[in-house]
């Protein structure tokens, strides 16, 4: 295993962070953080509670600026004052709680923020028809079949919730799409569907960074792998450098497990 990754035939760098540091007050949340996300690429950024990963999203996605270091878009310095700078420059983030409202229909929940209007003036209202054919046509483009845009969102599964949020980023024009813990919660299966339209999202040329504490996920999807602990890097590896038995005891502690696996060894007589 080694920590210089070499590519992985992805595209062209989209977004760069050079030697990133972020700190509130005295407590170092991140510290001389180096990734790239490529086009057409999965960046997977792995680390347990702690890690830094949320610092790292709130960065990338324009809630914070960084207090030391380089964030490049396009390879020209960028820096975000808010998460609408950096959304209108193409970086969606989709969160865990998604932004959605369990309560209305999927295709409203679609269009939020976003909605199609006709008409003019005082006689502009919202056009309900195209909102509905537009978000069922995008969702049938990434592969994603709900038998009906008018359910409630909140009836969906999960796995189905995260894939309706995945398309709506796509479809909104997301070039670097951020996507927060999207199978913390899920069964193997829903992670499964998930975990298949991030996939679609990569091949259809977007890089995508899928922030997980789970290498069993982040390793069949990924094309790079970040790994943060306590707010530093202990690598950043190409798939070709590095398996997923070396990220999961990297994520553990390497030693530390080693140290944990032998105090627990029942004695032998």
């Amino acid at each position: 295993m080694t920590g210089a990754s070499s590519g992985v035939g992805g595209g062209s760098a989209l977004l760069e962070l050079r030697d990133v540091g972020k700190d509130y007050g005295t407590v170092v949340a991140l510290d001389g953080i180096t990734t790239t996300v490529r086009a057409g690429e999965v960046t997977c950024v792995l680390g347990d509670n702690g890690a830094g990963k949320s610092t790292l999203i709130k960065i990338l996605g324009g809630v914070h600026r960084p207090d030391r270091g380089e964030v490049l878009l396009d390879g020209e310095p960028a820096s975000f004052g808010a998460p609408r700078e950096a959304l209108d420059a193409g970086i969606a983030t989709v969160y865990q709680d998604l932004a959605m409202i369990p309560l209305m229909a999927i295709w409203r929940n679609f269009f939020l923020g976003a909605e199609p209007t006709r008409g003019w003036g005082p006689f502009r209202r919202f056009d309900a028809g195209r909102a509905r054919k537009v978000t069922r046509g995008a969702l049938a483009e990434m592969g994603i079949d709900i038998r009906d845009p008018d359910q409630p969102v909140g009836t969906l599964s999960g796995g189905e919730r995260q894939s309706v949020a995945i398309a709506r980023a796509v479809h909104f024009g997301a070039r670097v799409l951020i996507l927060d813990e999207p199978t913390s919660a899920l069964g193997v299966k829903q992670a499964g569907v998930v975990l298949r339209y991030v996939a679609q999202a990569r091949d259809r040329g977007v890089g995508v960074v899928l922030i997980t504490h789970n290498p069993h996920h982040a390793y069949p999807v990924g094309d790079r792998f970040l790994v943060l602990n306590r707010g530093r890097s202990l690598g950043s590896f190409a798939k070709a450098d590095v398996s997923r038995d070396e990220l999961t005891r990297l994520m553990a502690g390497g030693a530390e497990l080693d140290q944990l696996t032998h105090e627990l060894e029942r004695p032998t007589s």
